[in-house]
């Protein structure tokens, strides 16, 4: 096997796992599975699924993907990214149209990754990023408003505009003991890392403090328990749906948004961890073993999983050091699940609400949205479109708009970089001709020279054609000099070749200066090269000057009259 298709799990085992780094493991394992407990619930729910549902994936995918990843520490299971994918999926086509777009989107991973894909991720524009994570953070905290605030709604719109509505129309039916509930949750799960420990998360220390007073003076709230029937304390067997072909045609855009976001989720985790821990994680690995922990995770009654950026730090900074901790935090999550499950049914909802508003506002990212606004125009654009499209449409759309807008802005970036000017009479002050003190050489008149800067591709195609328009009267020789040109595409040699029949047609040749090996190789693999003749490239200005004087001359002596003589 291709190394760099290893899981990162063999590759610590061969190297020798010691004593010291299985405790730090385990303490990592432990802190983290502590964290991820209740935002499994939390997440689950939110999503529109059972809240047990959470845990399953946290065991089963984050189980697969610590022991096939191509990371050393992070953290796999339910993220708050997901929410507004999933929800969407399960109120349109129910949980088995999510069960057939998660196994689609996992085979999409797997897809990506033995395609070596991994490292095309990273050219996702940061501005498309931070507007769908801004605008998932929106929703999410739009979705905990009924619960925080115990509203009397028979069902919660899945549109944002429709949900805000109903909660204006509704908010005179708000319960005071639930926003009495949420708020004090808020309080503790803010306060208590400050004043008292960071080792273990405000948000559990949140629930069991909260849920006891709730029991112990019998305060009227709704909880887990009344609103789903309580959690089951054992593992789903495994199942397999059963699907026709328009329903898998129907679920392959949500299924490659799962994807999108999985991979851009866990490959965002595996940079934060290397940057921690000083190591490198094998992306394409990640990838495969993101799609295989998916297919599974909705085999045994999950819902999509990926890396989870705020889990993996925590359980770096609590001493994790190795996929060993995943497993850890894994087996700690199915005791729990099998032994102290069925006390979960107790939490109330608006303590869950109080989580997952904290969980919208720490992945909000509104330092850096603001700080994103005083970006160049095209960036701001990008941003703000990603970012209102998510809220108001869809998250699929706005990955979707977002990611073509960036590449159209890049375009125009690029294209107003590539220039193409007329220099021919101030050659003799140009840089090369003074180092080498050739002031002195003659140009001759017939002979124009264009120096091409920025990537000829089929962006800039127009820039150079417009720039080439300026000459009235054609020389007989016109030298492209293309030191500055690093790239070139189709487009650019199709302008080329257009240039020289032209040539052809108006009694002018084209001569090349200093192209570099990359463009050269285009040019020559096209045909190009033959063409026009590979006596017409030059490796600097003088050479191109050398080819323009001999077409000249050539060109004189095929032009001057012959006289017989009598």
């Amino acid at each position: 096997m291709h190394r760099r298709l290893e899981p990162k799990l063999l590759t610590i085992l061969r190297e020798g796992y010691t004593r010291k780094q299985f405790q730090g493991d385990l303490v990592g394992g432990l802190t983290v599975g502590i964290v991820a407990l209740p935002l499994s619930i939390a997440l689950a729910i939110a999503s529109g699924v059972k809240p047990e549902q959470g845990l399953y994936t946290a065991i089963f995918a984050g189980f697969v993907i610590a022991v096939l990843g191509g990371t050393r520490a992070q953290i796999s299971g339910p993220t708050g990214a997901f929410i507004v994918i999933v929800y969407g999926i399960v109120q349109r086509y129910g949980y088995e149209g999510l069960v057939i777009a998660t196994l689609l989107a996992g085979v999409i991973l797997i897809i990506m990754g033995l395609m070596r894909m991994g490292a095309f991720l990273k050219f996702v524009p940061y501005p498309v990023i931070v507007g769908f994570t801004t605008g998932i953070a929106v929703i999410i905290f739009s979705s905990q408003v009924a619960d925080l605030f115990g509203l009397k709604l028979e069902k919660v719109p899945a549109d944002f505009l429709e949900k805000w509505i109903e909660y204006i129309r509704h908010f005179g039916t708000a319960d005071v003991n639930a926003v009495a509930v949420g708020v004090a949750s808020l309080l503790v799960i803010v306060l208590w890392p400050r004043f008292v420990t960071r080792r273990i998360p405000g948000q559990l220390i949140a629930i069991l403090v909260v849920t006891a007073v709730v029991q112990y003076f019998q305060i009227p709230v709704e909880t887990i328990g009344t609103r789903f029937g309580g959690v089951p304390n054992s593992l789903p067997a495994p199942s397999f749906p059963t699907a026709d072909w328009q329903t898998v045609k129907d679920m392959f855009t949500p299924a490659l948004t799962i994807a999108i976001l999985a991979a851009l989720e866990s490959l965002l985790a595996a940079v934060v961890a290397d940057g921690m821990m000083g190591t490198r994680h094998r992306s394409n690995m990640e990838l495969i073993a993101q799609g295989v922990g998916n297919i599974v995770s909705v085999i045994f009654g999950g819902v999509p999983a990926t890396g989870a950026i705020a889990r993996t730090a925590t359980n770096i900074k609590s001493g994790g050091n190795s996929p060993i901790s995943a497993v850890v935090h894994c087996l700690f999550l199915l005791a729990v699940l099998l032994f102290i499950g069925k006390w979960a049914a107790l939490i109330p909802m608006a303590t869950l609400a109080a989580v997952l508003v904290v969980v919208a506002y720490n992945m909000s990212e509104w330092r850096e949205f603001i700080h994103l606004l005083k970006s160049p125009r095209g960036d701001v654009a990008v941003l703000l479109v990603t970012f209102l499209l998510t809220v108001f449409v869809d998250l699929t759309v706005a990955i979707q708009v977002g990611i073509l807008l960036a590449a159209f802005v890049f375009l125009q970036k690029m294209s107003n970089e590539t220039q193409v000017d007329l220099i021919t009479p101030n050659l003799h002050d140009d840089e090369e001709f003074v180092s080498r003190d050739l002031s002195h050489v003659d140009i001759p008149k017939c002979v124009e020279v264009f120096e091409v800067y920025g990537s000829l591709f089929f962006g800039a195609v127009a820039q150079f054609r417009e720039s080439m328009r300026i000459l009235g009267e054609k020389p007989k020789v016109i030298i492209l000099r293309m030191r500055n040109v690093q790239t070139i595409d189709a487009s650019g040699v199709h302008i080329l070749e257009e240039l020289g029949k032209e040539g052809l047609r108006d009694g002018y040749i084209l001569a090349f200066s200093a192209v570099s090996r990359s463009v050269y190789r285009v040019m020559r693999s096209s045909g190009f090269v033959e063409t026009v003749g590979r006596k017409h490239f030059a490796g600097d200005i003088f050479g191109a000057l050398e080819i323009a004087k001999r077409h000249i001359r050539e060109t004189e002596q095929r032009e001057k009259p012959r006289f017989r003589g009598e």
